[in-house]
């Protein structure tokens, strides 16, 4: 881990760090993106540059992992560098790139904070940068040797068989490989990465869960929200060829366990959880199964006959749903107003997965912890950069 004089240094200069990281990530991405563009149209999703959110990751995965090493330096914080690992795998990210991030992230920090980062400074962060990205690189190559794929070649071309409207913005897609081999392995929870090619020539890429099983085909879902998802909505027809890569993501179902589950999401959240609860009700699983959702609308509420019908199926199953809107039907169990899982009966020795947009994941994970659950219980996917490592 970290050295004695290196510790000490990141110690004493991370408040200064910390302080400037939003600064430091943005003149990084500006130099990045200078220097290499095509990383921008068909690498990093331009829409989270654009509102700042990859800027505000990038900066809380730095100095998350650094606070980790003064805090436990004898382990490594490999929650928060699995799910980074899961995120570069899917997007195809190579070894090769590490040297190139080193590069522009240290001009940044230079150009920053001038002559605050003298040689003594520079070496304690260089220790910390490449502490992160060997072990990253480490992860994603474990990751790509068990996939079967050489590093990076993650893509493949896959068909539109099928898409199904599942609400007046949400679509599901089923797609299976244009070269008619077998599907990768995928665990209920996952998502893929798809790239499509828009009018301006960028190959964009985004990640959409996976919403069910089919027998051949993978089945994603995608609400229209921003320019890769109404491309697809727009184009992507039955027949239409797309690029697809690797079933990803490390908030995935214990499929072997027996402890009772809770499933919370709000809005297009809940397309995860209905891929586990498809694959808890295809496998008979009697474990008890507590799910939960939070809409707008039943209108806007995306598999909202397929968790009727899902829960159904399981031998130990519950629903429970509230809207923003006054419910209009008596199944499930609807509320109106904000979600408070404070009024349920919550297994104290349940295991749960949340998704959904971040200020609803935190509220959810509170309620969580005050009926009894443990920290360790409770598992969360965020759709986008996941900003939550770097406040809490």
């Amino acid at each position: 881990m970290l050295s004695d004089t290196a510790s000490s240094t990141v110690r004493a200069t991370l408040p200064v760090v910390g302080a400037h990281l939003g600064e430091i990530t943005t003149a990084f991405y500006r130099r990045l993106f200078a220097a290499h563009p095509e990383l921008l149209s068909d690498l990093f999703n331009r829409g989270n540059q654009a509102n700042g959110s990859q800027q505000q990751a990038l900066a809380g995965s730095i100095a998350g992992f650094a606070t980790a090493l003064l805090a436990h330096p004898d382990r490594r914080p490999d929650a928060m560098l699995a799910r980074i690992a899961h995120k570069h795998t899917a997007l195809g990210v190579l070894p090769e790139q590490y040297p190139v991030v080193h590069e522009h992230l240290f001009a940044a920090i230079v150009e920053v904070l001038g002559e605050a980062v003298t040689p003594e400074v520079a070496a304690a962060w260089d220790e910390v940068y490449w502490l992160m990205a060997n072990a990253l690189i480490a992860l994603e190559a474990d990751r790509y040797r068990q996939a079967g794929v050489a590093p990076g070649d993650v893509w493949r071309a896959y068909r539109v068989t099928g898409r199904r409207q599942e609400t007046a913005d949400v679509v599901t897609f089923l797609v299976q490989p244009a070269d008619g081999a077998g599907l990768p392995a995928q665990r209920p929870g996952q998502y893929v990465s798809v790239q499509v090619e828009l009018p301006d020539g960028a190959h964009q890429i985004r990640q959409y869960s996976l919403s069910g099983r089919a027998d051949d085909a993978l089945c994603f879902t995608v609400k229209r929200d921003g320019e890769v998802s109404g491309f697809l909505h727009d184009h992507a027809t039955e027949g239409t060829v797309l690029r697809v890569g690797l079933p990803a993501g490390d908030v995935v179902l214990d499929e072997a366990g027996e402890q009772p589950v809770v499933l919370v999401s709000a809005g297009i959240g809940c397309t995860p959880m209905i891929g586990m609860l498809d694959h808890l009700a295809a496998t008979g699983a009697t474990r008890r199964v507590i799910a939960v959702h939070a809409d707008r609308s039943p209108g806007a509420h995306a598999f909202r006959s397929d968790l009727a019908q899902l829960t159904a199926k399981l031998a130990d199953a519950e629903a429970h749903v509230w809207y923003e809107q006054p419910a209009d039907a008596a199944w499930p169990a609807e509320r109106t107003g904000l979600i408070d899982l404070s009024t349920l009966d919550l297994p104290a020795d349940a295991t749960a997965y949340l998704c959904g947009p971040l200020p609803f994941l935190r509220a959810a994970r509170t309620q969580l912890l005050a009926a009894g659950l443990s920290p360790a219980a409770v598992h969360y996917e965020v759709f986008g950069p996941d900003l939550w490592v770097g406040q809490d």
